[in-house]
């Protein structure tokens, strides 16, 4: 039987040959995954401002209709523009509201 005679630079060759395709795999890999999280945060931001443009004209129209409307009572009127007042408010507490950095990373299921 004849057995393939291989040196010994040949297969530290050809162990190199794989690490660095190994390599630049992983790191095609990363690169792919980042690019899918970067296409993904602007399809949220291209949503959330869809959905705030819809919500304001929503608002503004009935806020509109009612304060134009001639015999709209005075608590239509207060409710018309508390209402949204108070979602403006809840939002912007919430937005300015300072947390603790270990609270938001426990939220989000990271070691923390």
């Amino acid at each position: 039987m004849t057995g393939v005679e291989v040196s010994a630079p040949l297969v530290l060759a050809g162990l190199v040959a794989v690490l660095v395709l190994w390599v630049c795999w992983r790191l095609s890999v990363r690169r792919a995954r980042k690019a899918a999280e970067a296409a993904r945060g602007g399809a949220r931001l291209l949503s959330l401002t869809g959905r705030v443009l819809v919500g304001a004209g929503l608002i503004a129209g009935v806020q509109w209709l009612v304060l134009t409307h001639p015999d709209a009572s005075g608590w239509a009127r207060l409710a018309a523009l508390l209402v949204p007042a108070l979602f403006a408010s809840w939002v912007l507490v919430r937005a300015l509201t300072v947390t603790a950095a270990s609270d938001h990373l426990r939220g989000r299921g990271r070691r923390g």
